[in-house]
């Protein structure tokens, strides 16, 4: 029986990681594409590392010249501060790897779309309808996502979209809520944060990868060409999650209110996840608490291999 072959775009990031990590253990074949090499701890020895600007179709096209079951799409500039290299990333991007996989009869496309589609529709969010969102990263995302759609319905594209919402747990870089958090309180720091009235859904990274899972081996005819959001779909004050992770460390001190929120920020954001559930016979396990203690953990082990980005 030959093994299953995976490419994973955006391989070298934290879903990419785990989600490679996951396969590697099922005894499928990996192949990474993304911008730069692998940081030292999310470095996969069997693992096979491209680098290649995803939006560059003539040079991706070269770098991917190999057969592939699945091929899921994580990648995009993180840093969003250039709109124009956003917008590049995360539409032309993905337009250029539906192309190019179009004819090549993969068994499962998935495309890792972003709450930000909604824009500024009120939550909880469902499928059945998408917001206009103003920054270029969510604009990307909304229109890769009808891009697929299209290819879907004219073509029978085999794709899955999976609106994301927050992921969290061990080897996320120090650019995210929950790391910052946790970082700053094990290093004993008094860190500013905004009045932590938010609400905010997050998803524990073993719950993600699990999902994905039953994406690509679950049984596809009622899956291709859906958008599924993915998170809890219990939403939660951020003060909450600040607060036990102070409790948690004993360390650190959040200055609360030092950070405005922006006058464009919504409030509340969280999805609905029935169809999600449904479709998938899927539920999230780890709660968030729980994820959360087991985040603090491996970042205690690990703090020293961290920078600050």
């Amino acid at each position: 029986m030959k093994k299953k072959k995976i490419l994973i775009i955006g391989g070298t990031g934290f879903i990419g990681y785990h989600l490679a990590k996951k396969c590697i253990k099922s005894g499928w074949n990996v192949t990474s594409v993304s911008a730069h090499k692998p940081k030292k701890i999310r470095f996969i020895k069997k693992v096979k590392y491209i680098i290649c600007d995803i939006s560059k179709k003539k040079k991706l096209y070269k770098k991917i010249n190999a057969q592939y079951n699945y091929v899921i799409n994580l990648g995009g500039y993180v840093d969003h501060s250039n709109s124009i290299k956003t917008f590049k990333s995360h539409f032309n991007g993905c337009k250029n790897l539906a192309n190019y996989f179009l004819d090549k009869k993969i068994d499962t496309f998935i495309q890792m779309g972003s709450s930000g589609e909604y824009g500024k529709l009120k939550s909880p969010h469902t499928e059945l309808i998408s917001g206009s969102p103003k920054s270029p990263y969510a604009r990307a995302k909304l229109n890769a996502t009808n891009y697929l759609s299209d290819l879907y319905k004219k073509k029978r594209f085999p794709v899955i979209t999976l609106r994301l919402y927050q992921a969290y747990g061990p080897r996320q870089d120090i650019n995210r809520l929950i790391p910052i958090v946790i970082y700053n309180s094990l290093k004993s720091k008094n860190f500013p944060c905004s009045n932590g009235n938010q609400k905010r859904d997050f998803i524990f990274i073993d719950d993600l990868i699990s999902l994905i899972f039953r994406c690509l081996k679950k049984n596809k005819k009622n899956l291709f060409g859906k958008i599924l959001n993915v998170g809890t779909g219990k939403p939660i004050k951020v003060k909450k999650i600040i607060q036990h992770i102070s409790r948690k460390t004993k360390k650190g001190k959040p200055l609360y209110g030092k950070i405005k929120m922006r006058k464009d920020e919504i409030l509340n954001i969280y999805p609905n996840i029935n169809k999600t559930k449904k479709l998938l016979d899927w539920r999230p396990k780890t709660t968030l608490f729980k994820g959360l203690d087991k985040t603090i953990k491996s970042y205690e082990k690990e703090i020293n291999k961290y920078t600050f980005s």
